[in-house]
């Protein structure tokens, strides 16, 4: 599984500090997308994807997670403030992370998305045919 990570996140600050926890631990980011058109354009070659579900363009995190998934292959977990809007019977993600995150959670699904490691802790909700 490739390593190379995209950010879909419009809060700068946060963005940062997602590529900075995923950068020291080795993995690549390929980029940091603020939007919809931003995020499918930068999503081949990127093994797994941290998608916000509010973004600069409304509600779009869920709608740029079904099509990465479909079209690249890309692996999604979303970090965000407002899991409710997302699809517990969502396939295209392998779960969600609350904000604020810990690095350790950011790091357990990073290792999931990008190895198939199952997180030990519970900082990540399963979706979909994810859900142990």
């Amino acid at each position: 599984m490739t390593k190379t990570a995209l950010i879909v996140e419009d809060e700068i600050f946060v963005a940062l500090d997602l590529e900075r926890i995923l950068m020291d631990a080795g993995y690549t980011v390929a980029a940091i997308a603020a939007d919809s058109a931003s995020a499918i354009e930068a999503a081949p070659g990127c093994g797994f994807a941290f998608v916000d579900v509010n973004l600069r363009d409304g509600a779009t995190g869920p709608g740029i997670a079904e099509q990465m998934a479909r079209d690249y292959g890309v692996k999604v977990v979303f970090v965000t403030a407002n899991p409710a809007q997302i699809d517990r019977g969502m396939d295209c993600a392998l779960g969600y992370i609350r904000k604020p995150f810990s690095e350790a959670a950011i790091l357990a699904a990073a290792a999931f998305a990008s190895d198939g490691e199952r997180p030990a802790n519970d900082d990540i909700v399963m979706l979909g045919s994810n859900i142990a």
